[in-house]
């Protein structure tokens, strides 16, 4: 399985991936986090450059930046794949069309160019307010955490694309045992588990 985990900067993405690979180990399966964007690939130093404000990219450069940076690790996602791992993604396909739709693209092209990526057989968006993502991270925030409409706006996007099949929403304000919770009573029955 692929599980996508999605939401706002400081939602909880990257910890509750991490729970949830370590309860899958525990359970003796393999499971594996996978974080986007990936900084150590050439793309990923210049997404992190334009993030830093050390280069000047239109919103349709930068999300193929991302994109981009997914697509230089879809051997890899294909293997681990194929090889039984769960693959567990700090962002993935939504993000960028998200973010994208928050800066005026056409979230249907944004959807398409990322089809030859592994689907996600399940989104998880962890949702919080755009108030409590700069409440949880106070300094050193990059162009895109700094400007709360967009955020406000990227969450309309997540909780719009949230209405198709294979999606949950889940309330990412809680503490975060209580999100790993909710996190796992939903994957019980995709995983197998009563």
């Amino acid at each position: 399985m692929l599980i996508a985990f999605e939401g706002l900067d400081q939602s909880g993405k990257e910890t509750q991936a991490q729970l949830l690979r370590d309860r899958l180990k525990a359970e003796g399966r393999k499971a594996r986090v996978v974080s986007f964007p990936d900084y150590g690939t050439s793309i990923g130093e210049e997404i992190l450059r334009a993030l830093g404000g050390e280069r000047e990219y239109g919103p349709e450069v930068m999300q193929l930046l991302y994109i981009a940076n997914r697509y230089e690790r879809r051997g890899d996602l294909e293997r681990w794949l194929q090889a039984g791992v769960t693959l567990l993604c700090d962002r993935y396909i939504a993000s960028s069309v998200a973010y994208g739709e928050a800066q005026g693209l056409d979230p249907q092209w944004l959807t398409a160019v990322q089809t030859y990526l592994p689907p996600p057989d399940l989104t998880v968006v962890l949702d919080i307010a755009p108030e409590t993502a700069v409440r949880r991270k106070a300094t050193e925030r990059d162009r895109y955490e700094r400007d709360l409409e967009l955020l406000t706006r990227v969450r309309e996007s997540y909780l719009r694309q949230a209405g198709q099949p294979g999606w949950v929403v889940i309330d990412g304000e809680g503490p975060k045992d209580q999100v790993s919770d909710a996190i796992a009573a939903v994957l019980a029955p995709a995983l197998g588990q009563p």
